[in-house]
């Protein structure tokens, strides 16, 4: 039994713990790097925790989380902005991700060298391989590719330094992006959209009329859906027309994946083939989708009915998978149900079958689930500041 007055205190406790343990060459949170031995590299599972870090910052102006977090991402930029481990050249939109964080580093400390980092992230832009539609390649590795995981990776970046920055030139570029998938990987029938698209159609797991993968992963769908709304939140007032665009598709995409939410709260790995042998209720698909739908609700984008979405897959998840164990002064906080990873294609012949998501492994404390759990915390924190919601119940 806890001694905690609620479970928001024991998540911050969890927050504490893994931000004590962890050092740029090895993150308590990073599953991939301590399985794999690599040490300290640039990467975008990093980034989603130190955005999670930040956004409590944001909310609760502990200086304990700015410090954590300009203290992980500062040992990797140097004071010409050069980025330890991080090359343009590779064209993997992955890397783009922690260069969000950059923004508000910059605001807050003042250092230079944040800006200038971001300079050079925002030049592999420049660069990125693009379908012959315009969309990045997922990766330079991966030709004539999209996932809907790089459009959370790239475009929430993109567009927060071209409004910025360059007086919003690229957003009509970014806005195509969102449309591109819209028309080309989203299921008419569901409303949810596929995982990938291979614009060559080549690719063993692309369907030969189509280019789409075969299913909804339920991560990829969480990742496109905090790419609408990040976004969204991201660009200027200014492009009004567009960002009514991008609600909309937003607010389909949510009522398209309410109806497969589970009465747990929590959605499956493959979305719409809920007890399936081998599927299993997911956390990092759901704290995404949680994420969303409650900063949709603030932003206004989404009408506060939708609110109760949102709650009801963050209480699911800490009802599964949070556990909290005490034995004396020693605390262990575990999140669990997480797939450490999924994509397509590659050597391991990653074939987007269902079979291959329930084959992934599924671990506990991993920054791909517990950096959506905890962005989600913060809207839920940030509800009741607004006075909509007491989370002391939790």
């Amino acid at each position: 039994m806890t001694k905690y007055k609620n479970r928001g205190e024991a998540i911050e406790k969890y927050i504490d713990i893994l931000m004590k343990g962890s050092t740029p060459d090895k993150p308590l949170w990073n599953q991939e790097s301590i399985r794999l031995k690599r040490g300290a590299v640039w990467n975008y599972i990093d980034g989603c925790m130190i955005t999670a870090v930040l956004a409590l910052y944001e909310d609760t102006k502990d200086k304990k989380y700015l410090d954590f977090a300009d203290s992980y991402v500062g040992w990797f930029v140097c004071d010409d902005g050069k980025i330890k481990t991080y090359d343009p050249q590779e064209k993997n939109l992955d890397n783009i991700s922690m260069g969000r964080n950059l923004f508000m580093l910059y605001d807050i400390t003042g250092k230079e060298k944040y800006r200038l980092a971001a300079d050079l992230i925002r030049s592999q832009i420049d660069i990125q391989p693009r379908t012959k539609a315009g969309s990045f390649w997922h990766k330079q590795i991966y030709p004539n590719q999209v996932w809907l995981d790089g459009l959370y990776m790239a475009e929430p970046f993109y567009t927060i330094y071209e409004t910025r920055f360059r007086k919003m030139e690229g957003c009509r570029d970014i806005m195509q992006q969102f449309l591109n998938v819209r028309k080309y990987q989203r299921d008419e029938k569901t409303g949810l959209y596929y995982h990938g698209y291979d614009e060559s159609r080549e690719m063993y797991w692309a369907d030969k009329t189509t280019g789409c993968s075969e299913n909804f992963w339920l991560r990829a769908e969480g990742w496109f859906a905090a790419a609408l709304v990040d976004t969204i939140d991201a660009m200027s007032e200014t492009m009004y027309y567009e960002v009514r665009q991008l609600s909309g598709m937003f607010k389909d995409l949510v009522d398209s994946m309410i109806k497969w939410q589970d009465e747990s709260g929590m959605f499956y790995q493959v979305i719409n083939y809920p007890g399936e042998e081998g599927n299993y209720l997911e956390t990092s698909g759901s704290a995404l989708f949680a994420y969303a739908v409650l900063k949709g609700v603030r932003l206004k984008v989404l009408p506060e009915r939708y609110s109760e979405y949102g709650v009801r897959a963050f209480e699911g998840i800490m009802d599964k998978y949070l556990t909290i164990e005490e034995n004396g002064d020693d605390v262990k906080i575990e999140l669990g149900g997480i797939c450490m990873v999924a994509g397509l294609g590659g050597k391991t012949r990653r074939d987007g079958t269902r079979k291959y998501y329930y084959s992934e492994p599924v671990v506990e404390n991993d920054a791909k689930g517990i950096g959506p759990f905890v962005l989600a915390y913060t809207e839920m924190r940030r509800r009741k500041t607004y006075g909509l919601q007491d989370i002391g119940h939790l």
